[in-house]
Formats: structure tokens, C-alpha cells, sequence
């Protein structure tokens, strides 16, 4: 990090802090959401995205050459007219990683032209291009492309120490089978009222 943008963060850091202080008493009484004179400007130079994070999970897809294991080993297209299959792989997994929860919010990602220059995309695949492309997967496909994540999962584990793999940390998500009969042992209710058994790892 810049030394300059360094000094910047760390003055941005105090401010709010002074700003949080107990002790900082408000200059008026009264409320203290209190709706002022905002004005709304557009940038000639500078741009904003939401999801600032998608620059570094794009950078990341290159270093460890994510893009060009899918493009090797999943082949669905005989030709790519302009997309390949990392283009629409990528593409639904940022849509989810940008808070998207169904094909149709590529369409918001495709009209924000900051979010294309941080992916370094002149466009991306639209909703039923996307869907075209899920329909084309067959169950061969998914373990295919489960067996490249594997691939690169390794890629990832062999540039880490050897404390790294001291301890193995597993984390299961148990799931409540729903059944009748209260009163038996073992039977609990869940958060949404339903009478069932968990299995629990000792």
C-alpha cells in the first residue's frame, strides 16, 4: 500500500473515531439522523462500485488460473461466439458473490459499467444466455467442474506453511428431520416450530 493512501485510511480512521467519542458532545439538540442539503454529483474521473471486493476474487481467478483450468476441461461449446466457458461460469458466481439471487440480476451487473471495468469485461453474458448455458449441463459436467475447483483447492493449499496444516477444523450444518411424537427422547423444536431430531457430531 501506498504510503500516501496509508496516511489517508489512518486519518480517516481518528476522524471517526472523534466522531464516536463518548465524551463529543453534539453541537444541537435533537435527533441525530437529521436529513441535510444534499447535492448529487457525477464524476468525470472517479468511479465507485458497490462491491468493491469482485477487483481482488478477479484477481485471484488469475493468479491461480481459474479461468483457464474451466476453458480446458469443461467443454460445452463447439464454438465461442463471444463467450467461453469461463466467461459464464465466472459470470454466475460473481452474480451471486454481488448479491444476486437468480439469473435475471446479471442484467443489474451488465448496466453498471464500473463493475465491467473491474471484472476487465467489455460485456457479459445476459440472463438467457446464462440460462441457455445451465441448460447444457449434464451430470458428467458438475463433477467436472467439481473435480477443476479440487484442482485449484490444491493450487491454493500448497502455497500455504506447514502450521497451516497443524489442525483440521471441519464445519457441519446439521439439518432436522422432521417427525411426530413430542414427548420422545431426543426430539427438540427448531426456531420454526418443528418437532424433529438433529444429528449432532460428539
Amino acid at each position: 500500500m501506498k504510503k500516501k493512501i496509508a496516511k489517508q485510511l489512518r486519518q480517516r480512521k481518528r476522524k471517526i473515531r472523534n466522531r464516536l467519542d463518548k465524551r463529543t458532545i453534539p453541537e444541537h439538540l435533537g435527533p441525530m439522523l437529521n436529513p441535510g442539503n444534499i447535492h448529487y454529483e457525477i464524476s468525470d474521473r472517479n468511479h465507485g462500485v458497490l462491491y468493491g471486493g469482485i477487483g481482488a476474487v478477479q484477481m485471484l481467478v488469475k493468479q491461480l488460473r481459474l479461468d483457464e483450468a474451466i476453458n480446458r476441461h469443461l467443454r460445452l461449446f463447439k464454438l465461442h461466439n463471444p463467450y467461453f466457458e469461463s466467461d459464464h461460469v465466472l459470470n454466475i458466481a460473481y452474480n451471486i458473490l454481488c448479491n444476486g439471487e437468480c439469473l435475471e440480476d446479471i442484467e443489474r451487473l451488465r448496466n453498471d459499467d464500473v463493475y465491467l471495468d473491474a471484472v476487465g469485461a467489455d460485456r457479459i453474458p445476459d440472463p438467457t444466455t446464462a440460462g441457455d448455458f445451465c441448460r447444457r449441463f449434464a451430470v458428467e459436467h458438475v463433477e467436472i467442474l467439481q473435480e477443476i475447483i479440487n484442482e485449484i483447492r490444491l493450487k491454493v493449499w500448497s502455497q500455504q506453511g506447514p502450521e497451516f496444516f497443524a489442525e483440521a477444523v471441519i464445519d457441519a450444518d446439521g439439518t432436522i428431520a422432521e417427525t411426530t411424537g413430542e414427548c420422545k427422547e431426543g426430539m427438540d423444536i427448531s426456531y420454526k416450530g418443528t418437532w424433529g431430531y438433529s444429528v449432532v457430531a460428539d
